[in-house]
């Protein structure tokens, strides 16, 4: 055992979300049912660990629908897909199952909504992310994405009184509520979304890193590079007090220089990140010092999601005997 060096802070609630869960499982019960390989639309969720093993299960994963062969099984991403995407693959006769998280399904039908209603929609997300992209395309000629100060002093829009924000849900919801402030200096009669967009998950897992950061002088976040919650972590651990912190996907990219002169260190990680991952850091941290392991927890979370309907089993019609 490693002389005691210091503590780990881990946050809780960490990891798996409702809606990752429900993806990641579509994925593995999709090929239970129709075998390998099943193809996906983008990566599932933003997590290496996650599409590698899906890769080895048979998973296949491609950029669009156009790489998947006529009649294929295709599964959308968790990050939701546009209205083109859906009627390329009916083009194609693919047999589609869609992982869409619940709550990014929710932003797409307040978009529709709002766009029925001609409104400008200010979308407040990240350029190129494919959430961004699947809510935009549910009322392309009704929104403009706002990513950044920059994008505020170029909005336009053709009613003041009639327009209305939406966000990506995977945002730091500080600087959401910042941009939001912002445009509501430009815009005064700007109305808020009938329930906030940034998704419970995401509030949860910051909120548990706001209450931790300042007693960490290193927090590290397990996470890929692509997951914009993951990243987002790391700039409310700065934010909120941490010293230092840093994105790891593996315990195996964590460098020791880092841990000097560390006496508390706080570990968390993305909403798509399985716990195998936190606990081989926790393990990597122990060997070196830091075995004692207070947690720290900021909510409960209960909410489970129901798979796919195309997922669902099919009840048998019973046969009803007649004279």
């Amino acid at each position: 055992m490693a002389e005691p060096r210091g503590r780990v802070l881990l946050a809780d609630p960490r990891g798996y979300c409702a809606g990752v869960d429900r993806a990641v499982v579509a994925v593995e019960r999709a090929l239970e049912i129709h075998g390998a390989p099943v193809y996906v639309r983008k990566q599932i969720v933003h997590n290496k660990h996650v599409v590698a093993t899906l890769e080895r299960r048979g998973a296949v994963f491609v950029e669009e629908t156009d790489e998947v062969p006529e009649g294929a099984v295709v599964v959308f991403s968790a990050h939701g897909v546009s209205p083109a995407v859906k009627a390329e693959a009916e083009q194609r006769s693919l047999r589609t199952i869609d992982a869409t998280c619940p709550l990014v399904s929710k932003v797409h039908m307040e978009a529709k909504r709002f766009a029925k209603d001609d409104y400008d929609i200010l979308l407040i997300g990240h350029r190129g992310h494919e959430e961004v992209e699947g809510t935009m395309g549910e009322a392309p000629s009704n929104t403009q994405l706002v990513d950044g100060a920059e994008d505020i002093a170029n909005v336009q829009v053709r009613d003041p009184e009639k327009v209305v924000w939406l966000s990506q849900t995977t945002l730091s919801v500080d600087e959401t509520l910042a941009t939001v402030d912002s445009l509501k200096t430009r815009f005064p009669g700007l109305q808020s979304p009938p329930s906030d967009d940034i998704c419970y998950a995401t509030q949860n897992r910051q909120q548990a890193v706001k209450q931790m950061a300042a007693e960490c002088d290193l927090v590290l976040v397990v996470g890929s590079t692509n997951s914009s919650n993951s990243v987002r972590l790391v700039e409310v651990a700065l934010e909120a007090g941490a010293r230092d912190s840093h994105l790891v996907d593996f315990a195996s990219e964590v460098d020791e220089a880092w841990l000097d002169g560390v006496g508390t260190v706080g570990v968390t990680s993305g909403a798509s990140v399985p716990e195998i991952l936190v606990s081989e850091v926790l393990d990597w941290l122990a060997a070196r010092g830091y075995a004692d392991v207070e947690t720290v927890e900021a909510a409960e979370e209960r909410l489970v999601f129901a798979l796919p309907h195309e997922l669902k089993p099919r009840r048998e019609a019973l046969a009803v005997e007649t004279d």
